[in-house]
């Protein structure tokens, strides 16, 4: 008996992703999966129905996932579309529970199995399913892109009859997966590069891609491959130790993130005042809050000399490519849970545990369950 697999039209505002493209659709089918799919839902990616074979569409998305064994997206679903999922029923899609306790509630009382893409571990087993590295690695591309159209000189050396034109200096702050790919792109257009992370090891990293490490003495690694959060002290001394690289910068891109919790501040109000005129600072960490003082996410505002351009959800931009690798990163997913064209969960495997969100009823994810048990508490004011 074969499995349904459900893929959803993204609803949330200015999302133009989809979780499957027509050449993921196809593998799906060879593992033994009947695939159904919202009408339109690749069109903002570029991907029309016609071009999804052997898919049958519907238009209404909670009678699409009404008999569905696996249901598909990126974003959040709404929560009358978890509600319309049969029990025993498994979604994948980006969820973050702790900011939708409804939804997650309406998962908990159908009995719906989350496998939520935020929680995928960073293991090396898992980095094909990895899609928050999937769409860092687009969003860290795009981000020298996005300066470069916001400053006001270019970012190449270029020889003129009248005289040359100095390479513009790009720094890089937080050399993750988006890092590191702001930093092999900004090289590419011809600017001197550098890069800066709490993390010592990422200096080798920075260095392949052409890069200069800025170095300011103080390591700060911490568990998952994310930076532990800095002491007074450590901040005073990164904050003095950067002061000089990120006045001289043209352009700074800053890409800090902890799951869970707000951005944490790279660049403070003083350093952006002593900025050169014109420098831009593209702040990926805008979804969180922002890596700066100032940063308006979702707007481009200017600070002093300086303009910052806080994006939200920028591998949206690139929904074509970003659509493929993140299908890809669901494609190698499922192949854990399906086997013989049956559903096959295996709670003993760490990925698949790791990425439970719900299951039976219960929030299987402990950081996701304290946090919405502590926002019901009510407060010492209440009581």
């Amino acid at each position: 008996m074969s499995i349904t697999i459900a893929i959803l039209k993204e609803s949330s505002q200015g999302e133009k992703r989809v979780a499957i493209v027509p050449a993921v659709a196809s593998r799906l089918t060879r593992l033994g999966a009947v695939l159904a799919m919202e009408s339109g839902a690749g069109l903002a990616s570029t991907f029309a129905d016609t071009t999804y074979a052997d898919t049958r569409f519907e238009p209404k998305a909670t009678k699409l996932v009404a008999d569905a064994d696996i249901v598909l997206a990126v974003q959040p679903p709404p929560v009358a579309v978890a509600k319309a999922m049969k029990p025993g029923a498994v979604l994948i899609s980006f969820v973050y529970g702790a900011n939708n306790p409804e939804l997650v509630a309406a998962l908990q009382e159908r009995k719906v199995t989350t496998l939520a893409m935020e929680l995928i571990p960073r293991i090396s087993r898992a980095q094909s399913m990895d899609a928050l590295s999937s769409q860092a690695a687009l969003a860290g591309y795009y981000a020298p892109l996005l300066g470069a159209v916001h400053m006001p000189r270019i970012l190449p050396m270029m020889t003129t009859a009248v005289g040359s034109l100095r390479a513009a200096k790009v720094l890089v702050m937080g050399l993750g997966v988006a890092g590191l790919s702001a930093l092999a792109t900004a090289h590419r257009l011809g600017a001197i590069t550098e890069g800066y992370d709490v993390r010592p090891e990422t200096r080798e990293q920075a260095q392949s891609l052409g890069a200069k490490f800025v170095d300011t003495g103080v390591d700060a690694r911490g568990e998952g491959g994310y930076a532990r959060e800095l002491t007074a002290e450590e901040k005073a001394r990164v904050e003095q130790a950067l002061s000089q690289h990120i006045a001289e910068a043209d352009m700074i891109v800053t890409t800090a993130s902890v799951p869970g919790r707000p951005a944490p501040k790279l660049i403070g109000a003083a350093q952006i005042a002593a900025m050169k005129p014109g420098s831009v600072i593209i702040d990926l960490g805008a979804e969180s809050g922002g890596n700066c003082e100032g940063t308006k996410p979702g707007e481009t505002v200017t600070v002093g000399p300086a303009t910052i351009v806080g994006p939200l959800n920028v591998p949206s931009a690139l929904a074509q490519h970003a659509s493929e690798l993140y299908a890809k990163n669901l494609l190698n997913l499922i192949g854990l849970i399906v086997k013989d064209g049956a559903l096959a969960l295996d709670f003993e495997d760490e990925v698949i545990a790791g990425a439970t969100l719900t299951h039976a009823g219960e929030i299987r994810n402990k950081t996701v369950r304290e946090s919405i048990e502590a926002a019901k508490a009510p407060s010492a004011k209440d009581a």
